[in-house]
């Protein structure tokens, strides 16, 4: 499937700041960047630095006053469609190094909180099919309510608040896999089903590979809204933390914000 996407993000910074900005779709494996460009308020420093797990880039910004970044690109997604509840997952001491740090309790995700719900509500399931049956408690028990968290939103309190919007269902998602020993990660993206339009937050977790090649990563939308064949990755991390679109060390507004992602 080919992804045309149109970002564009208009902001202030009161006095010299630095922000981090992680908004174009990354080059992988499994999806191709047929064309791209990226324009910005001339600024004193615009330089690119690797990402999280080396999954696309971020961009160093640092500037005073107002500020504006335009993003236009097509992206060929080649990732198929799959059967969550086929694949059988790996037991911990089979998962490879990079898999690791995925099974720990990171800023918004304290999967250790959720151990003994997911011991009773999932334990006699196993790998892919215990994932599905998370996201599907997710997709029957949350209502997507826009504006009903902030940035210190937690999957814990998502869990009891039992709403969220897209970030809040994947960080439950993730939180559940981890407490029950099944590497998960953010991934933020492009995809056209999202509504409103705007980014988008889904889980990826980390299965045995059907063909016996070890494992892994495989996308899985809580809220239903994309498919994986239809999904452009921006960036992955441990959560929201690390791939926000940007993050800013100093005073920020973002004065608007506008996401237009068609399918072709």
């Amino acid at each position: 499937m080919i992804l045309t996407i149109a970002t564009r993000l208009s902001c202030r910074m009161y006095g010299a700041t630095d922000a981090l900005l992680q908004i174009e779709a990354a080059p992988t494996s499994q999806q191709s960047i047929l064309s791209a460009n990226i324009a910005s308020t001339p600024t004193p420093h615009f330089l690119r630095v690797g990402a999280q797990d080396g999954i696309g880039e971020r961009i160093w910004v640092h500037h005073d006053g107002e500020f504006s970044v335009s993003y236009d690109a097509r992206i060929e997604v080649l990732r198929n469609d799959f059967d969550l509840a086929s694949l059988a997952g790996l037991p911990p001491h089979r998962l490879p190094g990079e898999a690791v740090p995925y099974l720990l309790d990171s800023l918004y995700c304290p999967a250790s909180r959720l151990q003994p719900f997911v011991q009773e509500e999932f334990g006699a399931l196993a790998g892919g099919a215990k994932v599905e049956a998370m996201r599907a408690w997710i997709a029957g028990h949350f209502r997507y309510v826009p504006g009903s968290s902030n940035s210190a939103t937690t999957a814990l309190d998502s869990f009891v608040e039992r709403r969220g919007v897209c970030r809040d269902y994947a960080h439950t998602l993730i939180a559940l896999a981890r407490a029950a020993a099944i590497p998960a990660r953010f991934a933020s993206g492009y995809g056209p089903g999202v509504s409103p339009q705007d980014f988008h937050a889904v889980a990826e977790v980390f299965l045995a590979d059907p063909a016996g090649q070890g494992g892994s990563w495989r996308i899985v939308d809580a809220t239903g809204m994309i498919t994986p064949d239809a999904f452009a990755v921006i960036g992955v991390g441990r959560d929201a933390a690390d791939a926000s679109f940007v993050t800013s060390y100093g005073t920020m507004d973002l004065v608007s914000k506008d996401i237009t992602v068609r399918s072709e």
